[in-house]
């Protein structure tokens, strides 16, 4: 019985291996194309450079990151479980489109808010400047005005 029991042990045992190791067998790496890697590569900010892209930056840390974003879509995952991946070990720094949301939501509202009041004080200055100069040429007094019609009589 005992020798039963142990078979039977090793048996389970032995299927319990093959089929934890299916999943890992079922997910083959697939092909990924330069483009795919590019695509998600360049929304991601070099931890190195800073002001470029993981796809166009030269450095060593960003070849390494391009590898992973590789190795992660190889492995099937989407490009958003890639880019959550590195915002996971980086924070939303790391990427270069910040998200619509919370205090990030400013650098997307800032920049039209200032167009806007840039748009709204050249309004009121240029409306200002004319105003001034419409009422500055209906002061002529009448001495001004005779002076001015005897001035250009002189000219030849």
């Amino acid at each position: 019985m005992t020798r039963r029991c142990g078979r039977v042990a090793v048996t389970v045992a032995a299927l319990a291996l093959m089929l934890g190791g299916m999943p890992a067998m079922a997910q083959t790496p697939r092909a990924v194309d330069d483009q795919q890697v590019y695509e998600v590569a360049s929304q991601l900010r070099c931890v190195v450079c800073q002001n470029l892209s993981v796809a166009d930056s030269p450095s060593e840390m960003a070849g390494q990151m391009r590898a992973i974003v590789r190795e992660r879509l190889a492995a099937g995952q989407t490009p958003a479980e890639v880019r959550q991946y590195f915002v996971a070990r980086y924070g939303d720094w790391i990427l270069l489109a910040p998200p619509r949301r919370g205090f990030t939501l400013l650098v997307w509202v800032a920049p039209l808010v200032a167009v806007l009041v840039g748009l709204v004080v050249v309004t009121l200055l240029v409306r200002r400047w004319a105003g001034h100069r419409r009422r500055g040429s209906t002061t002529i007094d009448a001495a001004m005005s005779e002076r001015i019609r005897r001035e250009l009589e002189r000219e030849p």
